[in-house]
């Protein structure tokens, strides 16, 4: 501009007082030099040029106003309370790259005076600019007519007067002046080290309530967190950046990032590590489009996008279901996005993106690790090895916008989960299936059904408080199915656990408050089946378990799990001195079509006897299911060490029994199937929460992992957020491992097939006298 050094200068308020002057249209004064009001000085004492000076951005004639004075160049408001002239907003900035005609023109945007010279018809020269608040509506007429837009084009004086701007606009057009003004190197940074001067800051009590508070089911995962962080915010504005060093975005705790007024084209896809941010500002850069990646900071509250030239927005914003503000003034958008967030605001747009966002391409199917293939058998078609999968398939009940808001609707859908749920099942055909979170009418009306056509049986029971319900609210009570093979296995018996009943029927339970207050409310259920392998006979305990989900109840989650293993440890014992099975021929509907049994050419296998156990703890025994439990948790310690102290800080000093006064153990020893390769990075996956929590935990001394299926693929994980979504129908990820049986410690003990076989027997052993005693007349 011809304007000069002075341009973006904002001296103190005296040099921008003047006195109140009528506007001529003569030329007489054309030359009029700057005139500095009495008493003031300017900030050099002189002038440095002449403002005369050609240039094709070059202001108007000096006559027009003192505020061409290079020192008032920018309309002040102080003069409106002195000379009552308009109202004008003391912002010094340039003109926004982009201005939008359509909207009434003195609402919080800079606006050229246009002067109307007695020798032109045409009104185009360009006058002073002033900046109209946003604050107080003023009463005065515009600074220039309806007639004309901001750059000096004549309009159709005929067209219709438009309606007043609606809230959502106001507030777009009101920020968009704010960024403007803080146009300066580091203005944020130096407004907050203004405002806290003198100030003794201490820790910020409101953000660890907030991060304490739990809102959506979990507690935010705090992994790889600095214990300490006494800084969160980085302004890097008005610096002249054109690209951003890659070791910012290690800084994963940054939840401000100022990156406004550089000269930055492009955001790198690494932006979207920075999952902590809640306020990101990137105003006034130069920027045509955002990546995909801007999906992923779903924290995001404030996104400040004013004045760059961005076209169009990736749908993948619709995951930032949390933001509050998008500023989007200043670049040219198109119709679909602008009408949209003109008419109905941020929150409208971002449920527009999201509803509308295509599905993505699916990622790679998850891997199966293979840790020991030489138990596999094909002569006795691998009938020792079985595969187990567990799976929290989140029931339609809790899959809701308020926990899941960054889901669209479809895949949020139960018809549309279930199905898919069902298909995974089905692909990883596993030989025992442990779901949790089924509700009653979709075990009973949906996957009961559609899993028999796939050779499955199941056990189910809902969660104690679907006792004394009427049917119809029963239905949507949701609880635990246990699927086998029913080709395969044979039910041998079935028992459901439920924590707070079985805690307050225990003899040490009299005056323990607790139990009453804190476990006994909770209707957590485990659901344990015992079955028998139909060929091999050997027999197996399937438990599958929730517990509560609540991490501010550690306590309960700990006692949950101790009353499990207590009720799992008597319940093998029971299971030992069951009989061994005489008949274990699969039932069959009708025999398959050209197959070799149908011909009669196949040779059916004898099955073995039933594998007697002198005790509880040498039946093989899997536990899996939702146990809301990180590893390095009391229940993780329990689980894995067989034992615990009786004073553990998980338990608060609470008063459980005697499970609190001596502490609690168990005769298994258990592993986890995922600890030969090390746990997975997560079982649940949503913006919040990452981590571990679920397990499939195996006895060691009976069985021995051979298989597991591995982790997402990583590069899908980069642009997607969280679960539930169009590939993943739970926030849950599936678990599922092979195992082998370990040589038998057992004794086998014989089936008895009648009297027939005690003749056979009789027989042989008759011959086999006879022939030891010819044997012995020989010698």
């Amino acid at each position: 501009m011809a304007d000069g050094t002075y341009r973006f200068q904002q001296p103190v308020a005296g040099q921008f007082y003047f006195q109140q002057q009528t506007q001529q249209h003569n030329h007489t004064n054309a030359h009029q030099r700057h005139l500095v009001r009495n008493g003031t000085g300017s900030p050099t004492g002189r002038l440095k040029f002449n403002t005369d000076t050609p240039s094709p951005s070059r202001s108007p004639p000096l006559n027009q106003s003192p505020g061409h004075n290079p020192y008032n160049m920018y309309s002040q408001g102080q003069h409106v309370m002195m000379n009552g002239g308009q109202t004008h907003q003391r912002f010094g900035m340039p003109m926004q790259k982009f201005q939008h005609p359509s909207h009434h023109p003195h609402h919080a945007q800079q606006h050229p005076h246009h002067q109307h010279p007695h020798s032109q018809t045409t009104h185009a020269a360009i006058g002073h600019q002033h900046n109209f608040s946003s604050g107080t509506l003023s009463s005065t007429a515009p600074h220039f007519t309806p007639t004309h837009i901001p750059n000096g084009t004549t309009t159709n004086v005929d067209e219709e007067v438009e309606e007043p701007m609606n809230e959502h606009w106001q507030q777009q057009l009101q920020l968009a002046a704010e960024s403007r003004q803080a146009n300066s190197p580091h203005y944020y940074a130096r407004a907050v080290a203004q405002q806290t001067k003198g100030i003794q800051l201490t820790a910020n009590q409101a953000e660890t309530n907030e991060n304490g508070t739990e809102e959506r089911n979990r507690a935010k995962t705090t992994k790889g967190t600095p214990g300490r962080q006494d800084w969160m915010a980085l302004d890097f504005g008005g610096q002249g950046l054109r690209a951003i060093s890659p070791a910012l975005f290690n800084y994963t705790f940054l939840e401000k990032l100022y990156l406004n007024h550089n000269k930055l084209k492009t955001l790198p896809p690494t932006i979207g590590q920075l999952k902590s941010l809640t306020h990101l500002d990137v105003s006034g850069n130069e920027l045509t489009e955002l990546p995909e990646e801007i999906g992923m900071l779903i924290n995001l509250k404030k996104l400040l996008l004013f004045d760059n030239n961005l076209h169009s927005l990736p749908y993948e914003m619709g995951y930032l279901y949390q933001l509050d503000t998008l500023g989007i003034e200043g670049n040219p958008l198109n119709d679909v996005f602008k009408s949209r967030i003109m008419q109905e605001g941020t929150k409208a747009l971002i449920t527009y993106l999201k509803e509308e966002m295509p599905v993505h391409l699916p990622p790679s199917e998850r891997d199966w690790v293979v840790l020991d293939d030489s138990s596999r058998n094909p002569a006795k078609g691998q009938s020792d090895n079985f595969t187990a999968l567990s799976y929290n398939t989140l029931c339609d009940r809790s899959a809701t916008h308020q926990q899941h808001g960054y889901a669209p609707s479809r895949a949020l859908a139960w018809e549309y989960r279930r199905d898919l749920i069902l298909n995974e099942i089905k692909g990883y055909n596993a030989d025992i299936v442990c779901l949790q979170e089924i509700d009653q009418g979709s075990y009973h009306g949906f996957f009961r059904e559609q899993l028999a056509y796939n050779d499955y049986k199941g056990v189910y029971w809902p969660k104690g408080r679907a006792q004394g319900m009427p049917e119809e609210e029963a239905k949507v009570v949701d609880g635990c199915a246990t699927f086998f093979k029913g080709s395969k296995y044979i039910l041998l018996e079935k028992n459901m656990i439920h924590f707070g009943q079985t805690a307050v029927r225990r003899p040490d339970a009299k005056g323990q408050d607790d139990i009453y207050n804190r476990l006994w409310q909770k209707d957590n259920i485990a659901v344990v089946t015992y079955l028998e392998n139909r060929l091999s006979g050997e027999r197996l305990i399937v438990v599958n378990v929730h517990l509560y989900w609540d991490p501010a109840y550690k306590d309960v989650k700990l006692i949950q799990a101790a009353i499990l293993m207590e009720e799992v440890t008597q319940l093998a014992e029971k299971y030992s001195k069951i009989p061994a099975c005489t008949d274990k021929t699969a039932f069959r509907f009708s025999e398959p079509e050209n197959s070799a049994e149908g011909d009669g050419t196949a040779t059916p296998v004898e099955p073995a006897p039933s594998v007697e156990y002198s005790s509880g703890s040498q039946i093989p025994l899997i536990i899996c299911g939702d146990f809301n439990s990180y590893p390095g948790s009391a229940v993780y310690e329990l689980m894995t060490r067989g034992h615990l102290i009786e004073d553990h800080p998980d338990l608060e000093k609470r008063l459980y029994g005697n499970l609190s006064r001596r502490g609690m153990s168990y005769p298994f020893n258990l592993k986890s199937a995922y600890g030969a390769i090390g746990e997975l990075d997560f079982t649940n996956y949503t913006p919040d929460f990452a981590d571990v929590i679920d397990y499939i935990w195996y006895t060691s001394n009976a069985l021995q992992v051979t298989g597991l299926l591995g982790a997402v693929d990583k590069e899908y994980l980069q642009r997607v957020p969280g679960f539930p979504n169009y590939h993943f129908p739970s926030d849950h990820l599936a678990l599922m491992a092979e195992f082998s049986f370990k040589s038998k410690k057992g004794k086998v003990v014989e089936v008895d097939f009648g009297p027939q076989r005690d003749r056979d027997r009789d027989r042989d052993r008759d011959k086999n006298r006879d022939r030891d005693r010819d044997r012995d007349r020989a010698t």
